[in-house]
């Protein structure tokens, strides 16, 4: 059992370590943005508006609400993981 959870966690990581958590924003305070990820950031406005950057996971489910922002994510089969409509909602994550 440890071992067939542990192959699950390393496509697991190897998958983030390939593609990343996409982050995303609502700074033009949109009532829905369309995702291509299930699993994600949202950072809120960008900075320095920015609120905590919580990770959201819709599971099984299709949408999500941001408890912080209240943004209504939605998830679109037809995206590459990481892209949004409206693209502008993508935020790009700088790294040090």
């Amino acid at each position: 059992m440890v071992r067939a959870n542990s192959n699950k966690l390393s496509r697991m990581v190897a998958f983030m370590a390939q593609h990343g958590t996409p982050h995303f924003h609502n700074s033009e305070g949109l009532a829905r943005i369309e995702i291509g990820a299930k699993e994600f950031q949202c950072v809120g406005a960008k900075p320095p508006f920015d609120h905590p950057h919580v990770f959201l996971d819709m599971g099984h489910d299709t949408e999500i609400v941001c408890p912080y922002c209240s943004t209504l994510y939605v998830f679109s089969p037809a995206l590459p993981h990481g892209a949004a409509n409206p693209p502008s909602a993508v935020f790009e994550v700088e790294h040090a």
